[in-house]
C-alpha cells in the first residue's frame, strides 16, 4: 500500500477530513503513514482553516505496526523515534486547529498521535490504552511528555505498568478527551466542531494553538509577558477591527 494509499484526504469547504487508512491493521501507525501525515501537514490546502483527523474502519489507530521493528538495531530505533517526535510536533504545532474524532481502539501510538490534536471528541466505547510496557517496550512517539501532561506522570506510569483500559467516558475525566459522545457519533460531532472553529480568525486560532502551548513552559511572569505580547498583535489587526465591528453590529464576524 503506498502512502497515498494509507491517508485519505476530503475537503469540505474550509474543513478538510484526514482519515488514517489501514482498516485492516485497525490503522497501526507505520513509515508510510507517518511519512503521509508529515507531507500533508507540510502542504495543506490553502482554504482549509480546520482539521478532523479520524480512523477507517472502526478504530482511531491501534498503535505502533511492531512487524516493522523487529529487526531494528538501537541507534535505528531511536532514529525512528525522533523521526516520530518530529512529525508529531508538526502536528501539535500547527497553526490550523486539528479536531480528532476517536473511536475504537485509541491505543500505544495512536494515543500519542490523538496528543497532538488540539481538540479530542471520543465515543463512550473508545479503549483507552498504553500497552507498551507489557510488550516489553517503551514509548517513542512522544506520549511520556504530551500524554503526560494531559493526565500527569503518576496516571501515565500506572497505565503503562498496568495495560489498564479507560473507556471514552472516563477517558473525558483524565483528560485524553474534551468531549464525549455515544457510539457511532464521534465523526459528526468533531466535525460540528470544525465548522464552529473555522468561523474563528484563523489568526488568533494561530495564535491561541502556539502561544498557549509555549506560555504554559514558561515561568509565570515569563508567561504573562508573552500574553501581553500575544494580546498586543491580536488587537491590532483586521481581525480584530472586524470582531469588535460585527459585536457593535450585533451580528457574526466575518474573518478572512
Amino acid at each position: 500500500m503506498t502512502s497515498e494509499q494509507v491517508l485519505t484526504i476530503t475537503e469540505t469547504g474550509t474543513i478538510c477530513h484526514v482519515q488514517l487508512n489501514r482498516p485492516d491493521k485497525r490503522n497501526a501507525l507505520n513509515d508510510d503513514l507517518i511519512a503521509a501525515l508529515d507531507a500533508f501537514f507540510a502542504a495543506v490546502p490553502p482554504a482549509t482553516r480546520a482539521i478532523v483527523m479520524s480512523g477507517n474502519g472502526g478504530h482511531f489507530s491501534s498503535g505502533l505496526d511492531l512487524s516493522q521493528h523487529v529487526a531494528r538495531q538501537p541507534l535505528e530505533v531511536m532514529a525512528h523515534s525522533r523521526n516520530w517526535h518530529r512529525v508529531m510536533a508538526v502536528i501539535a504545532n500547527s497553526t490550523i486547529p486539528v479536531i480528532a474524532a476517536m473511536n475504537g481502539a485509541v491505543m500505544g501510538g495512536g494515543l500519542e498521535l490523538a496528543a497532538t490534536c488540539h481538540v479530542r471528541v471520543a465515543e463512550e466505547t473508545v479503549r483507552f490504552q498504553m500497552p507498551e510496557g507489557l510488550r516489553g517496550i517503551f514509548v517513542g512517539g512522544g506520549g511520556s511528555v504530551r500524554i503526560s501532561r494531559l493526565i500527569g506522570p503518576d496516571r501515565m506510569t500506572e497505565m503503562m505498568l498496568t495495560g489498564r483500559t479507560y473507556s471514552g467516558v472516563e477517558g473525558e475525566r483524565l483528560g485524553l478527551a474534551h468531549h464525549v459522545v455515544p457510539e457511532g457519533q464521534a465523526l459528526d460531532k468533531a466535525f460540528e466542531l470544525a465548522g464552529r472553529i473555522a468561523k474563528n480568525s484563523p489568526t488568533i486560532n494561530g495564535f491561541i494553538i502556539q502561544a498557549i502551548a509555549q506560555i504554559g513552559t514558561m515561568p509565570p511572569e515569563a508567561g504573562l509577558y508573552a500574553e501581553s505580547l500575544t494580546a498586543a498583535l491580536s488587537q491590532t489587526g483586521p481581525d480584530a477591527e472586524e470582531g469588535l465591528k460585527a459585536f457593535l453590529e450585533k451580528r457574526a464576524p466575518v474573518f478572512r
